[in-house]
């Protein structure tokens, strides 16, 4: 295989395809990136058996081919090369020479015929939605993936497409995710997507009015955008009934302004720490007021907040609550309680689906304190 191809090109097609590399996996060979070489065209795929990233760019192909070249060890070395272009060519003995201006490199390649053989998904087309409300959808939820392996599934985030309503759902067992967006879908299926595929998948969108084709199928699915293909595995297993651990109605209901509210919440965290992991209190009464006490100190704030109904104090994880409110993207959220050891929902204060407003709901489980 021998190829000319402009450098920077070149370069950000390995960052890209490379997000899709881990680096522990058990075939040496997948630590490379595979080049296929044909036409005026470079394909280039980074592969993990889990997922896949493709995507393919110019070049000036003089010897059409293959080649699987150390992914890390070339992308650092075509990122520094002085020259506009780049020259790869692979020898029987297995090397690769890599010239770009005065720079010259000769490094081991890897064998092509170990590379695996990518999944044939089959994966029918489901929905196209632009690339700006998909990364919002994930950003907004991806925060409440478990991280924990003991149940796979919880790993990952629910896509359940129906034909009128995309809803993302994502949950660890201390706090809920979900938020929604009116689409027109081709089909309609419940899938489980990896949290690391969809943070790969944002990381690769760029312009966020283009259109992002998602096809799936019960094992597979794939992701269309930004030149780019992802195919990835999906989680398998029972996702939680989501629905039936939100609770229906409330006897406090709380309007308030998230940035003084974060700002309230990181005072306090102040006194907490890894090994003093004590809950913060807020009491909805009269406003808010959020207390805490470590051995490194006690602290009381307050802020205003209009509160309807029953006053009450529930105990919050510090970071949960942070988290929610931080991944909210509202100016005021309203907050519905129904008593201190309930979960507490966290809502937009001006949801509008119908709108072109994206609603969410967001769940946190309380805290029990200890003298309870």
């Amino acid at each position: 295989m021998k190829i000319i191809c402009d450098r920077s090109l070149l370069a950000d097609a390995l960052a890209g395809v490379s997000r899709a590399i881990s680096g522990r996996g058990a075939l040496p060979v997948l630590e490379g990136i595979h080049l296929k070489a044909e036409g005026f065209s470079v394909t280039l795929t980074g592969y993990d058996t889990e997922i896949a990233i493709i995507t393919t760019i110019e070049a000036n192909v003089i010897e059409p081919g293959e080649a699987v070249i150390p992914a890390k060890l070339f992308g650092d070395l075509v990122r520094r090369m002085a020259a506009d272009e780049v020259e790869v060519t692979t020898a029987m003995n297995g090397t690769a020479h890599i010239r770009g201006g005065s720079a010259e490199f000769d490094i081991a390649a890897l064998s092509v015929d170990d590379y695996p053989a990518l999944p044939t998904p089959g994966a029918d087309p489901a929905l196209e939605l632009p690339a700006g409300v998909l990364t919002e959808m994930i950003g907004r939820t991806v925060y409440a993936v478990s991280q924990d392996d003991k149940k796979p599934v919880h790993t990952g985030e629910l896509f359940s497409i129906q034909s009128d309503k995309l809803t993302v759902v994502a949950l660890d067992g201390f706090r809920l995710a979900i938020t929604e967006q009116p689409v027109e879908a081709a089909k309609e299926i419940d899938i489980v997507i990896p949290a690391k595929t969809l943070t790969e998948v944002c990381r690769l969108l760029g312009d966020p009015e283009e259109t992002v084709k998602i096809s799936a199928n019960r094992h597979y699915v794939v992701f269309a955008a930004s030149g780019y293909t992802v195919i990835s595995r999906l989680l398998e297993g029972a996702f939680l009934d989501y629905k039936k651990v939100i609770p229906e109605g409330h006897r406090t209901r709380v309007q308030v302004e998230v940035k003084p509210f974060v700002e309230t919440v990181e005072r306090a965290s102040l006194i907490i720490t890894e090994r003093l992991k004590n809950p913060l209190r807020v009491t909805f009464g009269d406003g808010l007021t959020v207390r805490c006490q470590t051995t490194l100190g006690k602290v009381q704030d307050q802020l205003p907040a209009h509160v309807e109904g029953e006053a009450v104090e529930i105990g919050f994880n510090n970071r949960y609550l942070l988290d929610a409110l931080r991944n909210s993207g509202c100016d005021n959220v309203v907050m519905e309680l129904s008593g201190p050891l309930s979960p507490v929902k966290v809502l937009p204060a001006d949801s509008d689906v119908a709108n072109g407003k994206r609603g969410f709901c967001f769940l946190v489980l309380p805290v029990r304190f200890k003298n309870d």
